[in-house]
């Protein structure tokens, strides 16, 4: 009889993925595929594979390379920059050590200065990214920069994108959202069927999957799975837990010291407010209008700290406390990262005022000194729900 209270395999391909990922790479560079890196879910990815290329998310969620990078870049510096240009530096990541070219987007300060540097070590195409969504002034500017990567591509790779191609990417990824979002959408489940640890190995491992067919079906598989608990009643998360929701920076460098305390603490994380999580696959790309009009709109539209004002990020939080039932927010915050850090009293009030349940903001980095004193706060805030 088959164990529904066995979570599939699949799961652990994905834990799996980074790594894995790395052969694959460059069994892709062996057969003659372009490779281009990317950082930032602002990227619309839908143009690198009408390009005929692979995009692949560069590694940054280690403080392995930090030191080499801190030669450069000052100290006090988000550790998710210096990674990254840490990485780039020592030839440690064999994603960026394979990636023809790489397309970053001028975010924050601190990444839009350390790009100048990364420049001198690898072709990287800056898109300008207004810091407004309104369509008279950030839309227009930034379908130009959409455009402008459009052409970019065709003159590195001697090729040219017709709308028909990136029309079919928009439709692939758009499928792949779609997959995505009813996954983690079984969070909403009283319990839920997995725990937010596995849920975001899963979100996360996306990145360094290469065949989407195969990844979606895995994806299929484990949906089924998880519909199987539920429906068994056979879930390993208790029904009491408290239903926490993770807000703030990419969460993937400190996972380990955010997601697992607040499950061991006796807590289940029920959904991602960050980059990998609902901020970036909530809304899909429009179909029925101009491909690049489209990628513009959807891409623009993601609500993360650099946009001013950044209401959409409210309206976000308050729909997914509410759809998630949540009994609690955590917000991350990454060291220096001062748009995020700003936003705290904001969501801080959205959080407390207008939803009236307890919230948290942790800032951190990628070392591991703070370990025991974030598991002690996190213990105290669950105890306290």
């Amino acid at each position: 009889m088959k164990n529904v209270n066995k979570l599939p395999e699949n799961f652990q391909d994905f834990e799996e993925a980074r790594r894995e990922g790395f052969l694959t790479i460059k069994e892709l560079k062996d057969r003659g595929k372009n490779i281009v890196g990317t950082f930032c879910t602002y990227t619309p990815k839908e143009l690198i594979y009408a390009a005929g290329a692979v995009p692949v998310s560069l590694c940054s969620v280690s403080e392995e390379t930090i030191p080499a990078a801190e030669k450069h870049l000052p100290k006090n510096l988000c550790p998710l920059i210096k990674a990254s240009y840490g990485y780039a530096l020592t030839d440690k990541c064999p994603y960026m050590y394979f990636s023809d070219m790489i397309v970053a987007e001028t975010t924050c300060d601190g990444k839009k200065k350390m790009y100048e540097l990364l420049g001198e070590l690898k072709d990287t195409h800056i898109m300008q990214l207004p810091q407004n969504q309104e369509k008279e002034r950030g839309l227009e500017l930034w379908k130009a920069e959409v455009t402008r990567l459009k052409e970019k591509l065709e003159k590195k790779f001697n090729v040219s994108i017709s709308k028909e191609e990136i029309s079919k990417a928009i439709s692939q990824v758009n499928k792949e959202r779609i997959l995505l979002k009813e996954f983690y959408s079984l969070g909403k489940l009283t319990p839920p069927p997995l725990s937010g640890y596995e849920m975001h190995n899963v979100l996360n491992g996306v990145s360094y999957t290469f065949d989407k067919d195969l990844q979606n079906q895995k994806i299929r598989e484990i949906i089924k799975n998880l519909k199987e608990i539920d429906r068994a009643k056979s879930s390993k998360v208790s029904v009491k837990a408290p239903r926490i929701l993770i807000t703030g920076c990419p969460i993937g460098g400190v996972a380990e010291k955010i997601i697992k305390p607040i499950e061991e603490a006796g807590a289940v994380v029920v959904t991602f407010e960050n980059c990998g999580g609902a901020k970036n696959l909530e809304r899909l790309v429009d179909e029925t209008i101009d491909p690049i009009q489209a990628l513009a709109e959807r891409y623009i539209s993601i609500p993360c700290s650099v946009m001013s004002p950044n209401a959409d990020r409210e309206v976000l939080l308050k729909r997914l406390i509410d759809e998630y039932q949540v009994d609690g927010v955590v917000e991350l915050i990454l060291q220096a990262c001062h748009t995020y850090s700003v936003e705290t009293h904001k969501i801080k009030r959205v959080v407390t005022k207008e939803r009236n349940i307890p919230y948290m903001s942790l800032e951190t980095d990628y070392s591991t000194g703070d370990t025991g004193q974030i598991k002690t706060r996190i213990e105290a805030f669950i105890e306290m729900l």
